[in-house]
């Protein structure tokens, strides 16, 4: 899987809480989410989501309460794909859970601007600044999680298996 686009950039420590605001939390509405992922922290985020389909973050992205909302609400942003120099475990794996791609990777966390265009391949764990023409290499995800952020997310990769008469 490749995805290119130019980043959004964020700081250390972007909690779930920022991400979508607890005074959301009394929907599932993945448009709704959308509406205020990130309002708190970037009033500007909705707009700047509309041409900028990657997220750029320092550490410990996602930390905070174990909300599976936060990643749903980037990801109905139309951000497929989060780079960060490292993730709270818990929103790393509610990410893969519901099909948003995540990357650790510390060197190009600190490298990339925001604004730059960015080239992710998923599969070869490479990350390309398009901007700098820097290279940055992470760790591919294992082939069953590629599976996961290619089928949508946990629920679909299941009843794809399942379909396919791989339930046993």
């Amino acid at each position: 899987m490749k995805i290119c686009s130019k980043v959004i950039k964020y700081g250390d420590h972007v909690d779930t809480d920022v991400i979508i605001p607890a005074r959301y939390l009394n929907t599932g509405d993945p448009a709704e989410l959308a509406a205020h992922c990130m309002e708190d922290l970037d009033s500007d985020f909705h707009e700047k989501s509309l041409s900028r389909h990657i997220i750029v973050a320092g550490r410990n992205f996602g930390c905070g309460s174990s909300r599976e909302h936060a990643p749903i609400a980037i990801k109905a942003s139309g951000i497929p794909l989060v780079i960060a120099d490292s993730f709270a475990r818990i929103f790393y794996r509610n990410s893969i859970d519901i099909g948003l791609a995540i990357v650790e990777c510390p060197a190009a966390a600190a490298a990339i601007a925001d604004g730059d265009e960015v080239e992710a391949d998923l599969d070869a764990g490479v990350i390309r600044d398009l901007t700098t023409g820097e290279t940055f290499t992470a760790a591919p995800f294992p082939p069953f999680v590629q599976k996961i952020i290619d089928c949508g997310g946990i629920e679909e990769y299941v009843k794809e298996r399942i379909a396919g008469g791989e339930h046993q």
